[in-house]
C-alpha cells in the first residue's frame, strides 16, 4: 500500500527510517531518536511533527498549508513520526507545525500510509481535481 502512494506522488517522496538500536531507558531513547530525526531534516525544509497533541487538520486545510509553504519557497517538507515512545520534545520544538492524525495510537506503518494518502489527496486538491467532500 505504501508503494502505491509513493508512486502517485510528484515530486517523489523519500522515506527515511531512523532507529536507535541500543536498549536505552524510555526518556533517553526519545532524546536520542529526536537527535537522529533532527539531523536527517534537509536544510531549509519545513518540519512537521506528527503527534497526538497536535492540530487535526481537514484534508483541505492540509492542502492549503502545503500550498502556503510551497508559495513561500520552502525547498522541502519533512514529516517526523516518532518511535514507540513518541517524539522527543526537541522535534516538537523545532517543528513548523504539529499535526495529529487523531487521538488514537497508530502503528508507524499505518501512520505513514495515512500521511502518504493525505499528501496524495493534497496534491490532487492543489492540482484542481474535484474534491468530493466539498
Amino acid at each position: 500500500m505504501q508503494q502505491l502512494y509513493v508512486g502517485r506522488l510528484a515530486p517523489s517522496v523519500r522515506i527515511v527510517e531512523l532507529e536507535e538500536k541500543r536498549p536505552l531507558p524510555a526518556a533517553e531513547l526519545k532524546r536520542r531518536e529526536a537527535e537522529l530525526l533532527l539531523a536527517a531534516v534537509p536544510t531549509g525544509a519545513r518540519l512537521v511533527a506528527l503527534d497526538g497533541r497536535g492540530e487535526a487538520w481537514t484534508s483541505r486545510g492540509f492542502a492549503d498549508r502545503i500550498a502556503l509553504w510551497r508559495d513561500a519557497g520552502a525547498p522541502a517538507l519533512a514529516f517526523a513520526i516518532g518511535g514507540a515512545e513518541g517524539l522527543g520534545e526537541a522535534v516538537i520544538a523545532d517543528a513548523e507545525a504539529v499535526l495529529s492524525l487523531g487521538a488514537m495510537t497508530w502503528p508507524h506503518l499505518l501512520a505513514r500510509i495515512m500521511l502518504l494518502e493525505q499528501l496524495y489527496r493534497a496534491q490532487q486538491i492543489l492540482a484542481g481535481h474535484p474534491y468530493h467532500r466539498e
